[in-house]
């Protein structure tokens, strides 16, 4: 943990990917309640809107705008909205927006299905990273919160662009963190294992593999508002990873869901040693 002088989140000029539902609108709700004003960026405009309804009743201020996350062109839009709408550079940006993507092994899942969703869930936080980071860093205050998952660290098997996505966000997370020391800006990679969002009802996850991960989410899965919560918190502290907590049964379902365990690996063969002739 790195100590900052003073919080990103309250009263942040704060400009959310995904906010039209799930942890994105979340983020954007919780953010308006510290004061932020919210900039809630989604591909539907009709769900971006009914989050700054939302915040709107409670008295917060926020604006949507539609953005495709992986085109870059659209970023960039985004970017220059921000700093129109703000007067000046957003103090927190959080690459949220993503997709489910499951159900198929490597050399059967679609191309096209590997296309999009490194598109949106790996793309859109480079091209987020890309074009915003550079404003952020000359004004020298402020904070940048990828979401990455589980998934990307604990990888299961039928999902495999899903968990390349997210392992890329992670790498990123750790890449900018450390290229961004000293600057004021602070880095947080959110991993999450399952959260009540309908992630799990996107078009590119199988039906039976949907099925079975809502029921886990059901059963042991973080609410929206929770996550977001403990990520901006551990965000002003600081904190580079934030893998939420969640009961013991969110613990057994990753274990689940590793392709090999610390037993096999010790159970495989070890290499031969090289003969020098």
């Amino acid at each position: 943990m790195i100590g900052f002088p003073r919080p990103v989140t309250k009263s942040a000029r704060a400009v959310v990917t995904g906010a039209g539902s799930g942890i994105g609108r979340a983020f954007a709700v919780e953010l308006a309640r510290r004061g932020a004003h919210v900039l809630c960026a989604d591909i539907d405009a009709a769900s971006a809107k009914e989050t700054v309804d939302l915040i709107a009743a409670k008295g917060g201020d926020a604006i949507a705008f539609v953005c495709d996350v992986s085109r870059s062109d659209d970023i960039e839009l985004l970017r220059d909205r921000a700093i129109d709408w703000f007067a000046g550079a957003p103090t927190l940006l959080i690459n949220n927006a993503g997709i489910g993507a499951g159900g198929h092994t490597v050399g059967r899942s679609d191309l096209d299905d590997w296309e999009r969703t490194l598109g949106i869930n790996l793309w859109g936080a480079i091209y987020g990273c890309h074009h915003f980071v550079p404003v952020m860093r000359e004004h020298g205050h402020g904070g940048i919160i990828n979401v990455a998952s589980a998934a990307g660290f604990a990888a299961g098997p039928r999902m495999a662009a899903y968990n390349v996505s997210k392992a890329g966000v992670m790498s990123l997370s750790e890449t900018l963190a450390t290229e961004l020391a000293g600057s004021g800006l602070r880095v947080t990679v959110l991993c999450p294992t399952f959260v009540k969002t309908n992630i799990f009802t996107g078009p590119l996850i199988e039906s039976g593999a949907a099925d079975a991960a809502a029921g886990i989410a059901k059963y042991v899965g973080m609410s929206p508002d929770k996550v977001a919560r403990t990520t901006l918190d551990a965000h002003d502290k600081g904190r580079l990873y934030v893998v939420p907590p969640t009961r013991r049964q969110g613990h057994l379902a990753v274990q689940a869901f590793r392709p090999v365990d610390a037993r096999a690996r010790r159970r495989a063969p070890r290499p031969t040693r090289p003969v020098h002739r």
